[in-house]
């Protein structure tokens, strides 16, 4: 036995730390733990090595053994509830923070906690709710400003630039305050005073990729053609950096730029041959462009297991008639992940082209798409549609979405505080009810009625305005969702468009570049106060219409066990 105890133990421990060998640091306090069998501090300590070596969910275990042997210590838990939501366990977080309210909840530590927990499982109005609680107990704690002005900008409320000025007056070096600001100015509309920040962030941290991506975003919104060419500014100044042209690319590609998309890809892997993210990109974006011959060398040489790769890989099969191939590499794509939206979705693609009796299971039941009316709509949609028209006369054009033209309102459209939005988002979840109602029974083995029973909520929602003269939506999928939807809360009258289904919603045409002739499965004839619902694995889009403005509101549902 060690003599001084455990705090011997302990020390030497930390000494083991501080010189970098964690590992020998962990066998110390095991040591310990061996003598001291309910000596809580030292699993404590393996905690915070471990979550400091990045590893939280084997910290998370270790603080909840400490807790375990002293419940009273509500630190411990809270540590337990901070390792847990880092390794992206924010129900099981938001669980141990649960069970100690009672006694912490008048401390600053637990609050903003429990803020920082609620907010990353999507629950944004109680996240303010702690946040606020936790600055009433202690104004100046940094992390709960922090926290408090990032929930105001994610709610859309409407001092959420004087909030990140209070964040940066506690702690003006920080980087991260200054690209949230910058956000929020756009959103108040002070465009230029977001630029000149962006410009003084990547002028220091050029290789930052969500600073480049928003500058990308701030200038297409200024209707500049050479919109992302700053990335190549970024590359020169980080070379060594191979994320930089990979986010170049992927902002071209998703604008349908494909072949541009292809020819940064090629010239990064010059620099960086063994970059298994850049060998696939190259694959993904050859293939796109169209260089068939390109991409199939590529696809055939990549040895990456990964589901991103066969999801693609099956697109470009598919597209090029390499059809059983096609079925193989989906099949691949499934045993990673069984719940893979786009996998599901190309397989139903597939399935349809060859004839498959399970295209019709897996899409083609009576009830999967439905129009249904929204349930209070005459008290709900006036006052929204208010509402949405200011917001989306301060949106932009979206990066890497499936409009062409339009405009779409930022962030969480039901995460905002106004209480018109919060109204039609009850009305939508009311409706949804009727629609679950009507769906076929349960089946385990399909993509949406396997979820029939659960709960569910809201995995993203937003607001598409667009105007005639060509707007629409390309074909595409949510692969976040489970189910998706579109309400019309505004449809232009009915124009002379010799297409007489102009503006309509397509489900189930597939994405123009597998150049295939398959008709969709259901046109919808839009209809205000009503939605259109359907699985996430349908492809959809809009015919392109030329008079009017069309405004929808635009959801996914997953459920809640999925969000937590």
């Amino acid at each position: 036995m060690t003599a001084g105890g455990p705090q011997a133990y302990f020390l030497q421990a930390q000494t083991a730390a501080q010189g970098g060998d964690t590992a020998q640091a962990l066998t110390i306090l095991k040591q310990g733990m061996e003598q001291y069998p309910r000596e809580a501090g030292l699993r404590h300590a393996a905690g915070k090595i471990l979550l400091d070596q990045g590893d939280p969910a084997a910290a998370a275990d270790w603080f909840g053994k400490a807790h375990g042997l002293e419940p009273s210590r509500d630190n411990f838990a809270i540590d337990q509830a901070i390792a847990l939501g880092t390794a992206g366990a924010h129900g099981e977080a938001l669980a141990v923070l649960d069970a100690i309210e009672s006694r912490a909840a008048d401390t600053a530590l637990y609050c903003s906690t429990r803020g920082f927990s609620e907010r990353a499982a999507g629950n944004l109005a109680a996240s303010a709710k702690w946040y606020d609680r936790a600055l009433a107990i202690e104004p100046q704690r940094t992390r709960a400003v922090q926290g408090r002005a990032t929930v105001a900008l994610e709610r859309g409320e409407s001092d959420a630039v004087e909030q990140f000025d209070r964040a940066l007056r506690l702690n003006p070096s920080d980087p991260h305050m200054w690209y949230s600001k910058a956000q929020a100015l756009d959103v108040d509309g002070q465009t230029d005073a977001a630029r000149q920040i962006m410009d003084t962030l990547l002028a220091k941290i050029p290789h930052w990729p969500d600073a480049l991506k928003f500058v990308a975003q701030l200038r297409l919104a200024a209707g500049e053609k050479d919109f992302a060419s700053h990335y190549g500014e970024a590359v020169k100044r980080a070379p060594q950096d191979a994320n930089i042209p990979a986010e170049w690319a992927a902002q071209l590609y998703g604008l349908d730029y494909a072949a541009e998309a292809a020819e940064i890809v090629t010239r990064a892997r010059r620099n960086f041959p063994d970059d298994a993210r850049l060998a696939l990109l190259e694959a993904i974006y050859s293939g796109a462009a169209g260089e068939d011959d390109k991409a199939t060398r590529l696809y055939a040489e990549n040895t990456a297991d990964t589901e991103e790769r066969w999801v693609h890989e099956g697109r470009f099969a598919i597209r090029t008639g390499q059809l059983d191939r096609a079925e193989h590499t989906l099949e691949r794509a499934l045993e990673h992940n069984p719940q893979n939206i786009a996998a599901w979705a190309f397989r139903g693609i597939l399935w349809r082209l060859t004839e498959d009796p399970r295209a019709a299971w897996l899409h083609e039941q009576e009830g999967l798409v439905q129009r249904v009316e929204l349930h209070d709509a005459d008290t709900v949609l006036p006052p929204a549609i208010e509402l949405l028209n200011t917001l989306h006369d301060g949106s932009p054009f979206p990066l890497g979405q499936s409009l062409r033209g339009g405009t779409q309102t930022r962030g969480q459209l039901f995460d905002r505080v106004e209480p018109e939005l919060q109204a039609l988002r009850a009305a939508i979840l009311s409706t949804l009810e009727e629609y679950r109602s009507a769906l076929p029974p349960l089946d385990g083995d399909h993509p949406l009625l396997r979820h029939r029973g659960m709960d569910w909520t809201f995995a993203g929602s937003w607001s598409v305005r667009l105007a005639g003269g060509g707007d629409y939506h390309t074909a595409h999928i949510h692969p976040e969702g489970l189910l998706s939807s579109a309400l019309y809360v505004h449809l232009p009258p009915r124009s002379g468009d010799e297409d007489q289904q102009a503006g309509w919603l397509e489900v189930g045409r597939p994405p123009p570049d597998l150049e295939l002739d398959l008709e969709p499965l259901h046109v919808i004839e839009p209809k205000e106060r009503h939605l259109a619902l359907f699985p996430s694995t349908l492809f959809h889009g809009t015919r392109p219409f030329t008079d009017g403005t069309r405004m929808t509101v635009a959801f996914d549902v997953q459920t809640k066990m999925d969000q937590r």
